[in-house]
């Protein structure tokens, strides 16, 4: 397609009403964002300003009310879906369980929502802001009063009727967007590639609206009217997640179109016009991630089909839907691989062979929400086919990568758009390949030098700290066993793909817990155990189990790890106490030195002799019984890590953050600061 032919469709009001509508609420959040609108404006004109001003005036003049924080309720509430109304707000209920729906007699406060406590971990505030709340109900006391009637639960109940545990909570999946109850079947599906079929979207509604369209053929254009009115329908049963609405808007406008004679609507201006109708509702909509992945897939495939001939027959449907996903995942790789730490190669071919039995499911899936059990028989075996391709793509090889930086998206899609307008015959070949290589090779440079830096990461009341030391990283203790995924995701955010030493300062389940979820996902050079532990020791099993080698060190033990060093200091011999016997360490980073004590108590710290240091992990999460002044003394620290978290034990005790602030020591706690970083320099 030449370039005449392809700017109308870019150039068109709803892409400029949907531009200005993006600029406008990310704007709300970032204003320097509005600089940009400047060059954009010669281009798309009234479209782009309407936009602009409209979501501005609705983000600015009605924002998501803010709960007054620190106040204490108690009363009757409805909670449905974890959240509840109270005065014009909407609360989220932070309860342990969760809440079922149901009517509750709670008593608790309100807080304002959390930022991201880990690398890799949600982030509470963007995450509830993007549903428009801004108040967290802490509950401390929750009394379940009556359930709470839900007009749905018919429906859902013959979804489910005639099918086998693991065949309801797909269908549950494939048909509502309900993921509750998967859990190891969700993660089967996220690394095939397919988790996208388990969150209602486009694909859902185009085969729900295309079979109605089929089916009621003989009534001409009146079916397009009947196949719109199914829509909100859809949208009451499945709940209007981000992408159902961003479906539901884009496939109203083409069936109205049709009804009245006008024609469908083109995929970048419905995709325009449904950005900018969901951005006016609520800006906060652009932090959700449904939004951003399902928005962006769309445009990928819009930008990059467009423009390419369509072989006929069926070789040529096979090539369209196979390039669709293609076009899909190049749109969204560093958003999947920032999000989840990996993306799945064999993605566009998992996909091109589950598109015929979802194909069928969806709309089999919608006629069961009203006939039950009567199509098990029908739906089960195709579920049972979708989990064996499930379960085979998930083999497939995986990229993972960690956290992408904003300049690290910049560059990408800059790298990314010379190959559009290539594709949109708007620029050659060759001016597009080397212009596009520049961001690749800014990028490669960026990533050359080697971080050293020492994070202790947030896993509550426990110690976990990594040192990346130039190219090679030591994980030092791990947190409690629950706190195990949450550390594996962090490792996973931080970009490291193996550790090249495993420490286990001594036995105590705040300390060990988590690397047994870590033994089992990331790979291990080595791993440093106190000999505290017993040979039949769990994490000993594991370790063991997966072939990893193991060494018991002693004073004296010195290891070469990337451009920096691990010694350690203690024990010199066994007192037969888990805390006294705990691997005390001092990690040199090549010049800069961390001391981290684990849990010993003041009578071992008096028969250390270590240098002086930059950071100094104290020592039993601040407790009196160790991180003596006459320590402080010796090693000056400049910067005190406290890895703590609620506890009954008043850690860390007021003694020792006097002790500290006394001496000068910035101390950083992970119960008030979540993970912190100590940046060194970098390797070359």
């Amino acid at each position: 397609m030449n370039a005449t032919r392809s700017s109308p469709a870019l150039l068109a009001p709803g892409v400029g009403l949907g531009l200005g509508g993006l600029l406008g609420a990310w704007g709300l959040l970032s204003p320097w964002v509005l600089l940009t609108a400047l060059p954009l404006f010669p281009l798309f004109r009234w479209p782009l300003a309407l936009g602009l001003a409209l979501v501005l005036l609705r983000g600015t003049l009605w924002p998501a009310p803010e709960p007054p924080y620190g106040l204490r309720l108690e009363g009757t509430f409805a909670v449905q879906g974890g959240f509840t109304p109270w005065e014009g707000h909407r609360l989220w209920v932070r309860h342990y369980p969760p809440l079922e729906d149901g009517l509750y007699r709670l008593r608790g406060y309100l807080g304002p929502p959390e930022g991201r406590r880990n690398p890799g971990g949600l982030d509470q505030r963007a995450w509830l802001l993007a549903q428009g709340v801004k108040g967290v109900f802490h509950v401390k006391q929750a009394e379940p009063l009556a359930p709470l009637p839900d007009p749905r639960a018919p429906f859902r109940e013959r979804l489910l009727q005639g099918l086998s545990p693991l065949g309801r909570e797909v269908m549950e999946g494939l048909t509502l967007g309900d993921k509750r109850g998967l859990e190891e079947g969700y993660a089967l599906f996220q690394k095939a590639g397919l988790a996208h079929l388990l969150a209602v979207s486009g694909l859902h509604v185009g085969f729900l609206v295309g079979s109605m369209v089929l089916l009621l053929w003989p009534l001409g254009r009146w079916r397009y009217l009947l196949a719109l009115l199914v829509l909100p329908l859809y949208l009451w049963l499945a709940g209007p997640s981000p992408s159902l609405v961003r479906a539901s808007l884009m496939a109203g406008l083409s069936l109205l179109g049709l009804f009245l004679g006008l024609g469908a609507a083109g995929v970048l201006q419905a995709l325009g016009l449904a950005l900018f109708l969901q951005l006016l509702h609520r800006p906060e909509t652009l932090l959700s991630l449904g939004f951003q992945l399902s928005h962006l897939a769309v445009l990928g495939i819009a930008l990059i089909l467009s423009p390419l001939p369509r072989p006929p027959g069926a070789w040529g449907y096979f090539l369209e839907s196979l390039l669709a996903a293609v076009a899909a995942q190049a749109f969204l790789a560093p958003l999947l691989l920032h999000r989840f730490g990996f993306l799945p190669l064999l993605s566009p071919l998992a996909n091109l062979l589950a598109l015929p039995l979802v194909a069928l499911l969806v709309p089999l899936g919608f006629l069961k929400l009203l006939l039950g059990g009567v199509l098990a028989p029908l739906v089960e075996p195709l579920v049972q086919a979708l989990l064996a391709l499930a379960g085979l793509a998930s083999q497939g090889p995986l990229l993972r990568w960690g956290e992408v930086s904003p300049t690290g998206f910049a560059l990408y899609y800059l790298g990314l758009l010379p190959l559009l307008l290539v594709l949109h015959r708007v620029w050659p070949w060759r001016r597009a390949l080397v212009l596009a290589s520049l961001p690749l090779l800014v990028g490669l440079l960026a990533a050359w030098p080697k971080p050293l830096d020492l994070w202790a990461l947030d896993v509550g009341q426990g110690d976990a700290l990594l040192a990346r030391m130039g190219g090679a990283e030591v994980l030092v203790d791990g947190g409690r066993p629950e706190q195990g995924e949450k550390l594996v995701r962090a490792l996973r955010a931080l970009g490291v793909e193996a550790l090249e030493v495993m420490v286990a300062t001594h036995p105590d389940a705040d300390h060990y817990g988590g690397l047994l979820k870590v033994a089992e996902e990331v790979p291990l050079g080595l791993a440093l155990l106190s000999p505290a532990f017993p040979r039949d020791h769990p994490l000993v099993r594991t370790l063991e189990a997966r072939g990893v080698p193991l060494l018991i060190p002693g004073a004296g033990t010195r290891l070469w790890v990337g451009r920096g060093r691990l010694e350690v200091l203690w024990p010199s011999h066994l007192s037969g106490n888990d805390d006294q016997d705990g691997l005390v360490l001092l990690l040199d980073f090549g010049g800069p030195k961390a001391l981290l004590l684990a849990d010993v108590p003041q009578g071992v710290e008096e028969r250390l002799d270590p240098p002086r240091v930059v950071v100094l992990k104290v020592s039993h999460h601040g407790s009196r019984t160790g991180t003596a002044e006459a320590l402080l003394q010796r090693v000056a620290p400049r910067i005190a890590l406290i890895g703590v978290g609620s506890n009954p034990f008043g850690h860390p005790h007021p003694e020792v953050r006097e002790r500290l602030l006394t001496r000068g020591v910035r101390v950083y706690r992970t119960d008030q600061q979540g993970a912190v970083r100590v940046l060194f320099g970098y390797s070359w």
